[in-house]
């Protein structure tokens, strides 16, 4: 009984690391089809995110019914609890990456995005998805180390969405208020998805340590003073 109550905490984990593998392809394929006008490869992704909100609520089901059955307490009730949160988490990146493909089916046949800003958006794109590849690679190794990087590798997000909003709000502008929204919009979906990602991450090191991230970055600084 306990082999398999432990097989059901390893599936719930397999479970998130696929939901990261998926949603990383799906905001990938999103910014293809958003710089590029691909209606198809558009409405893929849009369609593709039911796959994902399935393996999530399939995850609380299953959770919900280890902690019906099980009671787990300690480390596999931290175990059971955050993977609840993070399969959340990553719906919601799902939900962002549907969010992009639907500006690029609204704008089509042309790109949303301004040519001059397209080099801007790419990087985005990839940095926001090697996010939450690093996301899924933490749930599968447990490495606190490499969790603790993520929140760092975030701030090359947050810089390219302010070098974004500058290009909105510079004198020069000239691809109109449509364009701005869209680009306001597609900014902002990159800049949360990085941030769940991170939060991901976040939770990673709370499981392993029993700590939340903050309280134990200072412990762990206080220790090594």
């Amino acid at each position: 009984m306990r082999d398999a109550y432990h097989e059901e905490l390893d599936s719930i984990g397999d479970s998130l690391i696929e939901m990261a593998r998926l949603v990383g392809s799906a905001l990938g394929r999103a910014t293809t089809a958003l710089l590029d006008a691909d209606l198809a490869l558009a409405e893929s992704v849009i369609a593709a995110d039911e796959k994902i909100n399935n393996l999530h609520h399939e995850l609380e089901n299953r959770a919900i019914d280890l902690l019906a059955r099980q009671q787990p307490v300690a480390t596999d009730l931290r175990i059971v609890v955050t993977s609840l949160r993070m399969s959340a988490d990553l719906e919601r990146c799902g939900d962002l990456a549907r969010h992009v493909a639907k500006v690029a089916r609204l704008r089509y046949p042309v790109s949303a995005v301004p040519g001059d800003l397209h080099a801007t958006v790419l990087e985005m794109g990839q940095l926001a998805q090697r996010l939450v590849a690093k996301a899924g690679l933490v749930i599968a190794t447990k490495d606190v180390d490499k969790a603790l990087e993520l929140e760092q590798d975030d701030d090359a997000i947050d810089a390219l969405h302010r070098d974004l909003f500058a290009h909105l709000i510079d004198d020069r502008w000239q691809h109109g208020i449509e364009t701005a929204v869209d680009v306001t919009l597609v900014g902002r979906y990159y800049e949360r998805f990085a941030d769940h990602a991170v939060s991901v991450a976040k939770r990673v090191v709370y499981l392993v340590t029993g700590e939340h991230v903050d309280d134990f970055v200072a412990s762990s600084e206080a220790a090594g003073e």
